[in-house]
């Protein structure tokens, strides 16, 4: 009974569907007239994060040319097996004797502290949060009718872990949004002669599920390559979404909705680790003249393998460049993290995001509310000098420079809202500068409390900052070194 009733509950929920709602029609048409919000293109910086069975044997090989071989989450993939054998070997000598769905029982979450995640997201600086719901695997993180026995409230954790981050993250001043596998491995009506039965009944109905229990301001689907469009019926719930839902008006989506339609459809388009479909050479030119996001980890493996080394790491200079080089070109950044499957997010993760952090707190006037510069250059990647653009009038520059071999004292140096002379200066990492470095400089200016102090040339010869307080010059002084850069108002400066 309990089977039909879930049946007729799903089948009630896709004829609701089918009534068209007198805002945007369910055809890719109408709804991809509907704008990006904008909170979303403003946000720039968002934290993926992969959780789920695959976190219990956290095992992918490493050093493959390929990025998708290392992928940690796609431990259960039966296609996976036949082709790496790495797979069936780890298996064979470490988890002999189980099956992959016997892995619910030892993913406990016993030391998952949401308040603890929230706030190391905060911290990155990151806007916006995006965990796993439910990947290619079919274990849900929430207490789904739609999978009632095979979900984290009913095995292992035992826990609404969908619920419990989403109400952390959200207390947080954050924006919280749910990944969503349109595809299951295992599931025995997950097959051409079935998928029908399988759209009606799990996913239509678990996607509003999920809207309707947590309000998530993003809902991105993936593994929606085996099927077109027309199968998985994305419109249908897309209509439903934008027009009668009660996250209607702030909601985002992707363009995983059916086989070739990436950077096709959505609210923004989706690259990963650069790629976008596979089959389109000019990824640039797709992206162009639509919102976008790069989703990537800070390794190789979205999910936890605990085989990656910190030569599988990006280091922390490397995140920073990755977001800024993505904002220059218009893009957002949604960088991964995979806890294990006690809940711990691996040290190296975290140190990843507090360095960003320190940089955003600094620089984040150059990254947030910023678009792509339209006569920026095209040797940007190669000179290591990054354009982002807030406003009509003004550009802003971001200038990596390697100056020290050293990563430490590696700074990426910005400019925002470049005028065209004025500049404030931030001091380097040393909280310090020396004017001597300076070419041309004639005048210091330091703001504090909202006002600018004017300082001569003559003040000592090194001068240290106090934190995050700025200081500037009053022309264009060319090329500086390990210094970041934001901008300063001319009217405050001739008011002196």
């Amino acid at each position: 009974m309990a089977f039909i009733g879930r049946t007729l509950a799903g089948l009630s929920f896709v004829a609701a569907l089918t009534v068209q709602a007198k805002g945007y029609e369910a055809d890719w048409e109408s709804l991809n007239e509907r704008p990006c919000p904008q909170w979303w293109s403003d946000a720039k910086f968002g934290i993926f994060i992969h959780w789920g069975l695959f976190s219990v044997p956290a095992f992918a090989p490493t050093g493959s040319t390929s990025v998708y071989d290392c992928y940690a989450e796609h431990y259960g993939n039966p296609q996976r097996w036949e082709k790496i054998k790495a797979f069936p070997e780890y298996h064979a000598k470490h988890h002999s004797g189980k099956s992959y769905s016997d892995f619910a029982a030892e993913f406990t979450a016993e030391n998952f502290q949401p308040d603890k995640w929230a706030s190391l997201i905060k911290r990155s600086g990151a806007r916006y949060v995006v965990l796993t719901s439910k990947h290619h695997e079919g274990f849900a993180l929430w207490p789904s009718a739609y999978t009632p026995y095979f979900n984290s409230m009913m095995m292992g954790a035992k826990r609404d872990l969908c619920g419990e981050l989403s109400k952390a993250i959200k207390a947080a001043g954050l924006h919280m949004g749910f990944y969503y596998s349109l595809l299951e491995w295992r599931h025995p009506h997950y097959n051409k002669a079935d998928i029908g039965r399988f759209v009606d009944e799990v996913n239509l109905p678990q996607l509003k599920e999920l809207v309707m229990a947590y309000r998530p301001d993003i809902v991105g689907t993936d593994g929606e390559w085996d099927y077109p469009w027309q199968v998985w019926r994305g419109p249908e719930f897309l209509s439903w979404l934008y027009n009668e839902s009660p996250v209607k008006d702030t909601v985002v989506v992707n363009d995983r909705w059916g086989k070739g339609m990436r950077g096709k459809c959505g609210d923004h388009y989706t690259t990963e680790y650069g790629g976008l479909d596979g089959k389109t050479n000019d990824v640039d030119a797709v992206l162009a003249s639509h919102p976008w996001e790069e989703c990537r980890g800070i390794g190789h493996s979205f999910g936890y393998n605990r085989f990656e080394t910190v030569d599988d790491y990006m280091t922390n200079e490397r995140c920073i460049e990755s977001l800024a080089e993505k904002c220059s070109r218009g893009g957002n950044l949604l960088l991964n993290i995979g806890p294990d499957a006690t809940g711990l997010i691996p040290v190296i993760m975290q140190e990843r995001l507090l360095a960003i952090g320190r940089w955003l707190s600094v620089n984040g006037e150059a990254i947030y509310g910023t678009t792509a510069w339209e006569n920026r250059p095209s040797t940007m990647p190669q000179d290591r000098v990054y354009y982002t653009k807030k406003d009509p009038e003004h550009n802003g520059m971001l200038a990596w420079q390697r100056t020290l071999p050293e990563e430490r004292h590696h700074n990426l140096n910005i400019v925002s809202n470049l005028p065209p002379v004025d500049l404030i200066r931030i001091a380097d990492n040393a909280n310090r500068f020396d004017l001597a470095d300076v070419p041309n400089a004639n005048a210091l200016y330091r703001a504090k409390d909202d006002r600018i102090h004017h300082r001569r040339k003559d003040l000592p010869r090194r001068y240290s900052t106090c934190g995050e307080s700025r200081t500037g010059l009053d022309r264009h002084v060319g090329e500086l070194r390990q210094l970041r850069w934001i901008p300063v108002d001319r009217r405050n400066l001739q008011s002196l």
